[in-house]
């Protein structure tokens, strides 16, 4: 199988952003592109208690009824992904790629993403959705359950693309980061992007060792680097940074076993993904 691109859109203010930066991706990695809309059709009917004070016959009817409104509903969904399929396609021709594919499937987005990691280099997801993304009003569980459940990496995007020149990778040195310096020092995706490797801890002897081979690992492989030690929590020491010095895409690895991984557990990662207003590319 080919590994592709893949970018999944459901219609929210997020899919023009995962057009694009699917596009770009696709493009710098030289990889195809696809694009999936999931259809998550629960039955609403089935668990229904709609005995009440309704007579039997009134009763039964009225099942009939609703379960003729799912079925036309599951139809209106599907034709309005089909519709957002075509969209997207259209747009990433528009961004100069060649022949993107589309895919509509029934079920979940976990369960579809998964059955498609064989064939994923890399995941495009909205920051937010509006429908199979969102577990409540923002990020939360679901995001998380794509993460552990995908061993691929996974790009978080906002609404609105912007080419990134200057990347953060936030780094502490283990097993985990350190392989995802290397897998940043052999992409594609990042040549002509500056990297800044920034460690949150203190100033020691370790640390700064550490730094150095993630930097120099960078620059062997062709890349602009810089690196940096900071003092401070985690979350607002990169964010910070962030800010300083004009970073346009986060790139973490998804579980590590110091300070960042909570990052990625719990109330943190709903924090740092409403807030983030760049993109953020999760390394497993």
């Amino acid at each position: 199988m080919t590994d592709q691109v893949m970018a999944a859109i459901d219609g929210s203010q997020f899919s023009e952003g995962v057009c694009d930066y699917a596009a770009w991706a696709s493009l710098a990695l030289e990889t195809p592109l696809t694009f999936v809309h999931v259809v998550d059709n629960h039955p609403q009917t089935a668990d229904a208690d709609l005995s009440g004070n309704i007579g039997l016959g009134a009763r039964e009817h009225l099942l009939e009824e609703l379960a003729q409104l799912d079925e036309q509903r599951a139809k209106v969904a599907q034709e309005q992904g089909r519709l957002m399929l075509k969209a997207a396609k259209e747009r990433a021709i528009e961004d100069g790629v060649a022949e993107p594919g589309i895919r509509q499937r029934n079920g979940t987005l976990v369960e579809t993403l998964a059955d498609l990691e064989k064939e994923t280099r890399l995941l495009v997801l909205g920051k937010r959705g509006e429908t199979a993304y969102r577990a409540s009003e923002h990020l939360g569980s679901n995001l998380e359950r794509v993460v552990r459940t995908l061993h691929r990496p996974i790009l978080m995007v906002p609404d609105t693309f912007s080419r990134p020149r200057q990347a953060l990778i936030a780094f502490d040195g283990s097993k985990t980061t350190r392989k995802g310096v290397e897998m940043v020092a052999k992409s594609p995706l990042f040549r002509g992007v500056a990297c800044h490797v920034v460690i949150v801890g203190a100033e020691t002897g370790d640390n700064r060792s550490q730094l150095d081979w993630a930097v120099s690992t960078l620059r062997d492989a062709g890349l602009e680097a810089e690196g940096a030690i900071c003092a401070g929590e985690v979350e607002e020491t990169l964010r910070n940074y962030q800010a300083a010095n004009d970073i346009d895409l986060l790139v973490m690895g998804a579980y590590g076993h110091s300070r960042i991984r909570h990052l990625l557990v719990g109330s943190t990662t709903t924090s740092m993904m409403r807030h983030a207003s760049v993109p953020v590319l999760l390394l497993r």
